[in-house]
C-alpha cells in the first residue's frame, strides 16, 4: 500500500512529504493516498492545481485540538479519556463533521475522517467546510449518568472551539440522539446562549431537522438506486447484505426495502444475522435503538434467521448478495472478503460507512466490474440533512419529513450526476471514485486559490 510509484511525478513528492509529517498514522495516510491516485488526470491537464502548494495545503489540517477529558463514573472512581476535533478546511463554509466515541479512536482515525469529509461536504453543493473529532470513550455498557458526565467534561473543553459560524459538530459512531442532547445541553449552559445551529443530530422539539436520523442510510440508497437506473436497472427484487446495525445500516435497510429490495443480513460487534424472510425493520429498531441489545437477540422465535458470533471463521460479506452495502466502519471489507463477493454474484456497493473497502478490494470490484461508489459520495446525505437542520435553525423554520426526505433526495441525485460527470470530463467513464475525488478537489481547491494563501 501507499506505493509512491502509482503516483502522477507531480504528487510523489507531496505524498511524501504527507508520509513524512505523519508518522504511523495509517488511516490517513491510506485516505490521502486513495485520493491523490484519483488526481493524475487534473494534475496532468491543469495547470492551476498543479503546483505542490494546492495539495500540499489540502492534505494538511487547518487545526488540531487534543484535550484530556476527565469524568466521574458510577462507583465515583475517576475516569480519564483523550478528546480531538480536528478543523480540517473551511474554504467553503464552517468546519462541519460528526463526533466519534469508540475505543479506537486515535488522532489517525480522526484527521482521516476529517479530510474525507472536506470532499464529501464539497460534493454536497453547500456552504460547509470539513472537520472531525470525538474520544476513546466508550459508551456501550455506561449508565445514562456515566454518558452525561463524560459528554458534559467534553464539551467543557470543546465549547471554546465551535461556534455556528466557526465549527458545527454532529453525531456518528456512538454518538447518538443521548449523547448529542447531553452535549449540546453543556454548551447552552457554558455559554448562556441557545445558539441551536452550534450542533446538529438534535431533538425534533429542541432545534432538529426531520429526517436526519435516517439521512445517511437514505442518502446511500438514495445514491445506489441513480447507480443501478444509469445502467436501466432497480432495487426491485435485489438480494441485498447490510453490515452494521446503528442508524446508518437500519435506515439503509429502511429505504432499500421501501424500494424492493430483500435486506437478508446485517451485523454488529457479535457477529451477523441471516433472516433468509428479509430482516424485520421495526424489530431491529426496537431492539438496537429501544432496547440497546445486541443482534444475537434478533433471532429469537425467528426460525429462519441465525446469528453467526465473530470469530466463527465466517463474515456477513460471505453471504450472496445482489448489493452489498457497508455501513459499519473503516476497512471492514477486503480484498479477500470482495473476491467472495465477486464470486456469488454481487453487482454494486456503496459504501454507507467511511472508508470501509480496502484499496485492494476497492481495487477487485473496479476491475471485475461491479459498480462501486465511495463513501465520500455515497454516504454524504448525512452531512447534507445536517447542513439543512443548519438551515432551520437560522430562518428559525422546521420542515416536515417529505419536505426535507426530498431535499435529500434531490441532493444525492445531484451529486450522483456530478460525479458521473467529472469522471467523464476526465476520460474515466464509470468509475465513481475518481468522478468523486476530483469533483470534491476541484470544489475545494477553487475556494482556496480565491481566497489566497490561507
Amino acid at each position: 500500500m501507499n506505493d509512491t510509484s502509482s503516483l502522477h511525478p507531480i504528487l510523489q513528492p507531496t505524498f511524501e512529504t504527507v508520509l513524512q509529517r505523519n508518522p504511523g498514522e495509517a488511516e490517513f495516510q491510506q485516505a490521502v493516498f486513495e485520493v491523490m491516485q484519483s488526481m493524475s488526470p487534473i494534475v496532468g491537464t491543469h495547470k492551476r492545481y498543479a503546483g505542490r502548494s494546492i495539495v500540499q495545503r489540502i492534505c494538511e489540517p487547518e487545526r488540531q485540538i487534543i484535550f484530556r477529558v476527565p469524568w466521574v463514573d458510577d462507583k465515583g472512581e475517576i475516569q480519564i479519556n483523550r478528546g480531538f476535533r480536528v478543523e480540517f478546511n473551511s474554504a467553503l463554509g464552517p468546519f462541519k463533521g460528526g463526533l466519534r466515541f469508540h475505543p479506537s479512536v486515535n488522532l489517525s482515525i480522526i484527521k482521516f475522517l476529517g479530510f474525507e469529509q472536506t470532499f464529501k461536504n464539497a460534493l454536497t453543493g453547500l456552504p460547509i467546510g470539513g472537520g472531525k473529532g470525538g474520544s476513546d470513550f466508550d459508551p456501550k455498557g455506561r449508565s445514562d449518568g456515566e454518558v452525561m458526565r463524560f459528554c458534559q467534561s467534553f464539551m467543557t473543553e470543546l465549547y471554546r472551539h465551535i461556534g455556528e459560524y466557526t465549527d458545527v459538530p454532529a453525531g456518528d459512531i456512538g454518538v447518538g440522539g443521548r449523547e448529542i442532547g447531553y452535549l449540546f445541553g453543556q454548551y447552552k449552559r457554558i455559554t448562556n446562549r441557545y445558539e441551536a445551529g452550534v450542533i446538529t443530530g438534535k431533538g425534533i422539539t429542541w432545534g432538529g431537522s426531520q429526517a436526519r436520523k435516517e439521512a445517511t442510510g437514505y442518502g446511500t440508497v438514495f445514491f445506489a438506486d441513480e447507480m443501478l437506473r444509469r445502467v436501466n436497472d432497480s432495487f426491485e427484487g435485489k438480494r441485498v447484505v447490510v453490515s452494521g446495525s446503528g442508524n446508518v445500516a437500519l435506515y439503509a435497510i429502511e429505504k432499500a426495502t421501501q424500494l424492493g429490495a430483500k435486506v437478508v443480513a446485517c451485523s454488529d460487534s457479535s457477529g451477523f444475522v441471516v433472516d433468509e424472510d428479509g430482516l424485520d425493520l421495526e424489530a431491529l429498531i426496537t431492539l438496537k435503538e429501544v432496547n440497546r441489545g445486541r443482534l444475537h437477540e434478533y433471532v429469537e422465535g425467528r426460525p429462519h434467521a441465525v446469528h453467526t458470533p465473530t470469530g466463527q471463521g465466517s463474515s456477513i460479506w460471505d453471504v450472496p448478495t445482489d448489493v452489498a452495502l457497508p455501513c459499519a466502519t473503516q476497512n471492514e471489507l477486503d480484498e479477500s472478503h470482495a473476491r467472495t463477493l465477486v464470486k456469488n454474484g454481487l453487482k454494486l456497493v456503496a459504501e454507507g460507512a467511511n472508508m470501509p473497502t480496502t484499496p485492494g478490494a476497492m481495487a477487485l470490484f473496479q476491475s471485475a466490474g461491479v459498480l462501486y461508489a465511495p463513501g465520500k459520495a455515497s454516504n454524504a446525505g448525512g452531512v447534507a440533512t445536517s447542513a439543512l437542520e443548519m438551515q432551520q435553525n437560522a430562518s428559525r423554520d422546521s420542515w416536515d419529513f417529505e419536505t426535507t426526505e426530498e431535499r435529500l433526495r434531490q441532493i444525492m441525485i445531484d451529486i450522483h450526476d456530478d460525479v458521473v460527470n467529472t469522471a467523464e470530463e476526465f476520460g474515466r467513464p464509470g468509475d465513481y471514485v475518481t468522478g468523486a475525488n476530483v469533483a470534491g478537489f476541484i470544489k475545494v481547491a477553487d475556494a482556496m486559490l480565491a481566497l489566497g494563501v490561507i
